[in-house]
Order: structure tokens, then sequence, then C-alpha cells
């Protein structure tokens, strides 16, 4: 039967060689990879092998692409290869699987529903959701629809773009008002979106449906660009001004976990 990944059996010394020579490889590339230019003996430090070891080990990678020597200033940075594959493991991410573990886990410590929406061009789309057990409780069918305005994952997104950005989207999309506590002033909402990315987390306070509170957080990807964003949303009889405090950081910090799952840089 042929391998699927792994051999039956693994011993010998030439293989513990190869494997500890491996494991000083990769141990070298996450200390270039961190670095903004390093030289030969900066490398040997940090990775505490020899400084033969060390150079055999970066020329290896050379030859692969995956580190680069800069013979002006004598200096080893990441090599292009690396983005290649870098590139093949982002095309592969499954944002709403990464997603689920951390959605749920918000669930359970808010007792709230946690929703996972993506940004489009005009709007935010939600595409997974882990309900609560509570009678009473938000709900989003995937592929419902909200305007980034009214939407405490829209309003999360457009706190991280630039101001040209934002007012592009809104005046192709509009300010539509759907409640009393609608944002529909662009003054306002600039306002809002200004402590939006201070905080981290958003509010959307009744905006899009009367009786309903949503907290919110942007997912970045590895541009540092929010692509999206996790949020718990609840009645407002459970989800009080009081406790906004606590959960936002909360959102903040599942939707930092998502960004780094999917290999995303935060934008703050």
């Amino acid at each position: 039967m042929k391998a699927r990944g792994r051999p039956r059996a693994f011993n010998g010394p030439s293989e513990v060689s190869s494997v500890q020579s491996l494991d000083r490889a990769l141990r070298i590339l996450a200390i270039v990879a961190e670095g903004s230019g390093l030289s030969l003996s900066e490398i040997s430090a940090q990775s505490g092998l020899a400084t033969s070891t060390a150079y055999r080990m970066l020329t290896t990678l050379q030859n692969h692409g995956m580190v680069e020597f800069d013979t002006s200033d004598q200096l080893w940075s990441i090599g292009v290869e690396t983005y290649r594959m870098g590139a093949a493991f982002l095309r592969r991410r499954k944002l709403v699987d990464r997603a689920r573990v951390a959605m749920q886990e918000l669930m359970e410590r808010t007792g709230e529903t946690a929703n996972l929406g993506v940004a489009e061009d005009d709007c935010v789309v939600f595409v997974s959701q882990v309900e609560t057990h509570q009678a009473i409780r938000a709900f989003f069918r995937p592929g419902t629809r909200s305007p980034f305005h009214a939407s405490g994952i829209g309003k999360a997104v457009l706190a991280h773009l630039e101001p040209e950005r934002v007012g592009t989207i809104l005046r192709k999309a509009g300010l539509q008002r759907f409640t009393d506590r609608t944002l529909s002033d662009i003054s306002a909402l600039a306002h809002d979106l200004a402590r939006i990315k201070l905080r981290g987390w958003s509010v959307d306070d009744e905006e899009r449906h009367p009786g309903m509170r949503c907290v919110a957080a942007a997912i970045f990807n590895e541009f540092g660009e929010p692509i999206g964003g996790v949020s718990v949303s609840g009645p407002t009889v459970r989800v009080t001004p009081e406790q906004l405090a606590e959960i936002g950081p909360l959102v903040r910090d599942a939707a930092a976990e998502v960004t780094r799952m999917i290999g995303g840089v935060r934008a703050f």
C-alpha cells in the first residue's frame, strides 16, 4: 500500500540526524523571518547553533529560495519562495471552518449567539452562526446581507479602512435609516468609527433591529486589511449597556484569534 504521509516505522541514526537538521533549518528560517536583515553572528546567537552549522543551514535554505543574502551589507533576509508557499496556504484557508471553534467559545462565554460575516463591496454577508441555547435569540440565516453602517461587523470593518475608502462605500450604498437609532448622519457615523478603531470593537445599538444589540470586531487578512468580523448578538434585555465593557474585549479577542488562524495580521 502506498504511504499516505507517514512511514510505518521510523528508526536509525540517519533518520534522526535528518530530522534534527530539518528542525534546525526551520528554527533558523523562523528567526530570519522575524528579522529585517540579520548577520550570521546574530542568527547563530539567536538559534544557539555554531556559526558553521548556521551557515550551512542558511546556504541550503538559500538554494531553495527560502532566504536571501545581500552581499553589500552581509545580511540574511527572508526569501521570495516563502511568500509563494504562504500564498498556497492562504488559498486553502477556510475562514468558516477555522472560525468555528472561536465562535463556539465566544457563545459559551457570553451566553449569546455568535456570528461570522464577510465584507462584500457594499454590505456584510453573514456566513456562519453559533446559536445560544436561550429561548429568545438572534438569528441570521447564512447569506443574510446587512449594510455596513447598520451592522456591528460592518462598522468594525469601516473603522479600519481609510476615510476615502469609507466615503466611496457609503456614497455607493447610502445611509438608509432602519430605526430611530440608525447612524444615518455621516458625522455621527465618523465619530462612532473613530471610537471603534480606538477600542477594537463596535456596537450595533438597535441600529438595524429594534430590541437587539450586537458587539463586533474585525478580522484581518495577511495585509492587515479588514475582510469581515465576528460578533455577539442578543436582545437588549440581556446585552445591556453595563455588559458591553465585558463582552467587547471577548469579541475582540475572538476576532484576533480567527485572524491568527487564517494567517492574518491585526491592524492595531
